[in-house]
């Protein structure tokens, strides 16, 4: 069962908003001012067009009318050139706060421990990457600026509206009650449909992510009825959860409408009341109408952007949850005394429960070559992920130099040891840039090229026709599966960790190759700790030490030649390899 990434909650989603409105503080106040400039400047025509009315109803000139029109052009050409600045500027903070949202969940997913990333699976993450970033890219570049003008200009011909006269108040009030029971019942319930319309898309891309990779599985195993069916109630679940969401909105705007319409009726019939009394004049009723009027603009905007901004508030819980993943490894400071790679007891397990290791104990000495053999499924790559540091020990411990190696933060521990698997990915970008991520700072083209030939890839990266500068990855040149794991192998000895732990890393070599390339590597890497674990025994063979594992513990451990003359399982596998 996957593991199901944190979601943050509502005070941190607010408190990560507030952070940022507080580090572009001067923008924030800046997109305000020119927002409120605006909505000033457009608040001029009411109340200009109630004079023009009432100076017509008290007997006017033609150049009076002709002054009050010319007035009412400037206002609007300065509403205009405001809200083109005060929209640009609401852009460009969009752009920057949107870059920075990047770069933080970024970080966040780079500091991921990796076994939390293995059995979350690649959906949910896929989806938080894509659509939720997508999502909130919408509310932040749109959405927010939106509701930032809708409030303004809705505060400010609300006050507007009241200068007029004190009764101004009465009408708006009745559109508070239906606003407010609105507002209440549909945010105590969108941010948790929201959640669950993002999770299920999560889970669509779950299981079509997890049916594409292992394709042949499915197809091998016949899963593929199955593997519809899950698709079909994940479907089923999306369906549910965007019906209930539409159902909230179908409820909340049409309710929304009395809350816009009740004030500006209101406000004609009340006002109409006062003008019959000669409480008010024809003008005040003119300008407080259209005030009324103007409001249900901005207001119908604010709660309309309202989903939006729930959409967006979805989204962004789901991208700072990542950073609330609780870290696998606890920084001591401890220094380890050498390179002694030490595992006592340990045990561990994917699922609660059910030990996949069993008390394993082994101890490897510096520089020494230890080759790991046994069954498929006997725990040889689980052993080798906890002896490189991937995961910890569900109990016991694993040591390089008398520390633990989740007491080593992340970048100390890839300078002792390391792990290259049969897994790879070609990033796109040039070779260069593939290879100069895992180089130490001021690696030169040297470096690089020194190690590709010690992974026998020097002669098709100079083959290539920019050679360095060859662009591959997606979009780039395709590198078949050897190339690719070559370039992984070449990373690794740029690192240049002093244990090496390799897990099928020549699995997709062809076996002849394989072989001359692990004599390559053998010289290059002299002196290192090589903890090799492999199905082709010639590795076994040229290694200090064979541990054979099974059923999740070490049951032999000796030369190569010491377990032959014992005749055990190792004999066994030596023998069957051999065709004896």
């Amino acid at each position: 069962m996957n593991t199901v990434l944190p979601v943050a909650g509502s005070r941190d989603v607010r408190a990560y908003a507030a952070h940022l409105a507080r580090h572009h503080r001067t923008k924030v106040a800046l997109m305000i001012g020119l927002h409120a400039l605006a909505a000033l400047a457009a608040l001029a025509a009411p109340r200009l067009l109630g004079d023009l009315v009432e100076s017509v109803e008290n007997g006017t000139t033609t150049s009076h009318v002709d002054t009050i029109i010319a007035v009412l052009a400037v206002f609007l050409v300065l509403q205009t050139v405001l809200t083109r600045y005060a929209r640009y500027v609401s852009q460009s903070f969009g752009e920057q706060v949107l870059a920075e949202l990047r770069e933080d969940f970024v970080d966040n997913t780079l500091a991921l421990p990796v076994g939390v990333v293995e059995s979350a699976g690649s959906g949910d993450l896929l989806t938080r990457t894509s659509r939720d970033v997508d999502q909130l890219g919408w509310s932040v570049r749109w959405a927010l600026p939106e509701w930032t003008i809708a409030v303004v200009t809705a505060a400010l011909t609300f006050v507007a509206a009241i200068t007029v006269g004190w009764w101004v108040l009465l009408p708006c009030l009745l559109g508070v009650p239906p606003l407010v029971i609105g507002l209440r019942w549909y945010l105590a319930r969108a941010k948790d449909g929201y959640l669950r319309e993002n999770a299920t898309y999560s889970a669509i891309s779950a299981t079509l992510t997890e049916s594409t990779e292992g394709a042949r599985t499915v197809e091998s195993l016949g899963l593929g009825d199955e593997r519809i069916r899950t698709i079909d109630g994940n479907c089923g679940d999306s369906y549910d959860a965007e019906k209930y969401t539409l159902r909230l909105r179908t409820v909340f705007f049409p309710s929304m409408e009395i809350a816009y319409l009740l004030p500006t009726v209101a406000t004609l019939l009340f006002g109409g009341w006062l003008y019959t009394r000669g409480q008010v004049s024809l003008g005040e009723v003119t300008a407080a109408t259209l005030y009324v009027q103007m409001l249900i603009d901005p207001v119908d905007r604010v709660v309309a952007i309202m989903d939006e901004l729930q959409i967006g508030a979805a989204s962004l819980a789901r991208l700072l949850g990542v950073a609330q993943v609780p870290d696998d490894r606890v920084a001591t400071g401890a220094q380890p005394q050498g390179e002694k790679l030490d595992a006592e007891d340990v045990r561990f397990a994917y699922v609660e429960g059910r030990d996949v290791l069993h008390g394993v104990d082994l101890s490897v000495g510096v520089g020494e070559r230890i080759a790991m053999v046994g069954p498929s499924g006997a725990g040889k790559s689980t052993l080798g992920r906890l002896l490189a540091g991937i995961h910890p020990p569900g109990a016991g411990s694993v040591t390089v130099g008398g520390v633990g190696l989740t007491e080593l933060p992340l970048d100390d521990l890839r300078g002792h040891v390391a792990l290259v698997t049969q897994e790879h990915h070609v990033f796109v970008g040039s070779m260069r840039e593939n290879l100069a991520l895992a180089a130490k700072p001021g690696a030169t083209d040297e470096d690089i090229w020194a190690a590709l030939a010690a992974v026998d890839a020097e002669e098709w990266v100079r083959a290539l026709p920019d050679g360095l500068d060859e662009a591959v990855g997606s979009g780039g040149r395709s590198l078949t599966a050897a190339q690719a794991q070559q370039v992984a192998l070449a990373r690794l000895v740029l690192a240049d960790p002093h244990t090496l732990v390799l897990d099928e890393a020549t699995s997709l070599i062809d076996p002849r190759a394989a072989r001359h390339l692990e004599r390559s590597l053998a010289a290059v890497l002299h002196g290192r700790t090589v903890i090799a674990i492999a199905h082709r025994l010639f590795s076994a063979h040229d290694a200090d030490r064979v541990a054979v594992v099974e059923d999740g513990r070490i049951t032999e451990l000796g030369s190569h030649d010491e377990l032959v003359h014992a005749d055990g399982s190792y004999a066994a596998l030596w023998r069957s390899w051999n065709g004896t």
